[in-house]
């Protein structure tokens, strides 16, 4: 029991945010529920951050008698997330939107209002746990128990300071169903809410749309060639592709070919085989750890490359102050330079970056 402990939970207006907030009461917190306001025009179309969503957030926090705030984080949301997200595809880089938005507005701008309100606690409908380990004397950031709903791997970047100072109420929850279940008891409305899968600020999914609208990237007409340097066809700008992807290249060959990289000062996407989409080793930087303080020797870990992918054993090793080489115990497909590697010790996170 963490009774007399003052906890601010983010809340989405969604069932397991709700469900999070009636746990964490069960558990003796003195709750309060905060609804971030994160960008121009999600009143009218997000399915997660929009009017309603913020509405039923509310609801439940009166249901329980929980204090609801709603705090305008726009600005922060449009530079680290949406401006960050711009930018790595002009840079031919495939981002992970959700990862910033972690870094810095729940764990950073909802932790600096949390203090400011002498709030002890962070809490956030995440699938992940943080326990105190007596192995390496501090939390950690381990895996939930439904495996196939963890959320740890885009919690990586919390800042350390943190760790001991996050709660995942949802952590032990086996199912979405028995979090649903838990929802349906105490009479909450949002109980069969569906749940939200797009990117909130394209809630379309059309993200290419979203780029030409919000950046001056355009549609610029290129080569598509193979590694030997052949033209094999023409894509319709860089930004539109992404490495590992199959479909609408346009070209007809003798056999599969998947984008593999780019030549962005030649306006050129370099296409492969499925053989060519493999690689033995990768590096890695903008380096968070959280169960070490710096990885002094080389260490055998499990990596996971993108959100949706699984794990593969490793060798990881300091080749700069802030790069780390990662070299695979076996070929890997579809290494995304933007999208983040995570490195995990049995169920715990030991830390990760971005893919360079």
């Amino acid at each position: 029991m963490k009774t007399g402990k003052k906890v601010l939970l983010g809340m989405s207006g969604g069932v397991d945010s709700s469900v999070a907030a009636i746990l964490l009461q069960k558990e003796g917190y003195e709750v309060y529920g905060v609804t971030l306001k994160l960008w121009e025009g999600e009143e009218q179309e997000s399915t997660c951050c929009n009017l309603e969503a913020t509405l039923d957030a509310k609801r439940v926090c009166d249901q329980l008698g929980i204090p609801h705030y709603t705090m305008n984080a726009k600005e922060q949301f449009n530079e680290h997330v949406i401006q960050d997200f711009i930018c790595q595809y002009k840079n031919c880089r495939t981002p992970n939107p959700c990862i910033e938005c972690n870094k810095y507005l729940k764990f950073g701008y909802m932790y600096q209002k949390a203090k400011e309100l002498e709030i002890d606690y962070l809490a956030t409908g995440h699938y992940a746990k943080m326990e105190y380990s007596e192995e390496y004397g501090r939390y950690v950031l381990k895996k939930a128990n439904n495996i196939e709903k963890d959320q740890s791997y885009v919690l990586y970047s919390m800042p350390k300071e943190l760790l001991g100072k996050v709660v995942f109420p949802l952590a032990n929850m086996e199912s979405k169903e028995e979090i649903r279940k838990v929802a349906r008891e105490h009479n909450l409305q949002v109980a069969n809410k569906p749940d939200s899968e797009d990117i909130c600020f394209i809630p379309d999914g059309d993200y290419k749309k979203f780029l030409e609208e919000n950046s001056n990237l355009r549609a610029k007409e290129g080569n598509i060639v193979n590694l030997k340097g052949e033209i094999l066809g023409k894509h319709q700008g860089l930004y539109r592709y992404t490495i590992g992807q199959r479909k609408g290249l346009g070209i007809a060959y003798s056999e599969p070919l998947f984008v593999i990289g780019f030549k962005p000062e030649k306006n050129q996407l370099i296409v492969g085989t499925e053989k060519e989409i493999y690689q033995k080793e990768m590096l890695v930087n903008q380096i968070n750890f959280l169960l070490i303080d710096q990885l002094e020797s080389p260490m055998k870990v499990m990596v996971k490359t993108r959100y949706s992918s699984k794990e593969y054993p490793a060798i990881i090793e300091m080749v700069q102050e802030d790069t780390i080489k990662v070299t695979f115990d076996e070929e890997v497909s579809r290494i995304t330079p933007g999208q983040s590697a995570v490195f995990y010790i049995d169920d715990m996170v030991l830390g990760g970056g971005k893919i360079i």
